[in-house]
């Protein structure tokens, strides 16, 4: 039976951006986003355009807030990024318009391949479409799709897409009931 054996990991095809861009991006993440310090949000959505993020307009983003590369991050109008929210997006994130990412939310795009013994990185993106509510301290992983006004409540783990207008809950999220805006 064969083992992992991490020496053999290579993500050496993996090219997020430049050295110094990285570097660059690492500082100001921390000092202006990731602080606890209440930096106005248009500050905030200012510093991540620069670095090549596509945000619209009204978007709050909350103190502590952690964005791995804002050049692969998308975010439509009015949509609200809470504290200690923790976008990992080695990948693509496409966050729509009016979404609620609640506090301590975990959105990632990376994973390893358990199943090779070089334990090889593999990354997909995340889509969480318009109106969708991602509930505080919950997860969303890989090449996850949370379609239309979903909602992902409080402390739940999605690991597959949403259906429109769907409520879900748990580890692994499962569908509860459907989503009623009266």
């Amino acid at each position: 039976m064969n083992k992992t054996d991490l020496s053999k990991f290579d993500n050496s095809w993996y090219k997020p951006g430049g050295k110094v861009k990285r570097t660059l991006w690492y500082f100001l993440n921390f000092f202006f986003l990731k602080s606890f310090l209440p930096y106005p949000s248009s500050f905030k959505v200012l510093i991540l355009k620069v670095f090549g993020a596509k945000i619209g307009k009204g978007v709050v983003i909350k103190p502590d807030v952690n964005i791995k590369y804002p050049w692969f991050l998308e975010i439509g109008d009015n949509s609200w990024i809470g504290e200690g929210v923790w976008i990992d997006n080695i990948a693509q994130v496409k966050i729509g318009s009016n979404v609620c990412v609640s506090q301590g939310s975990y959105i990632l795009t990376g994973n390893h391949d358990y199943k090779k013994e070089s334990f090889d990185l593999m990354v997909k993106p995340v889509v969480i479409e318009d109106g969708v509510w991602v509930g505080a301290k919950s997860v969303v992983c890989p090449g996850v799709t949370l379609k239309s006004h979903s909602i992902l409540s409080v402390g739940s783990v999605l690991t597959a897409d949403t259906e429109e207008y769907a409520v879900y809950k748990g580890n692994p999220a499962v569908k509860v009931r459907k989503r009623v805006i009266g």
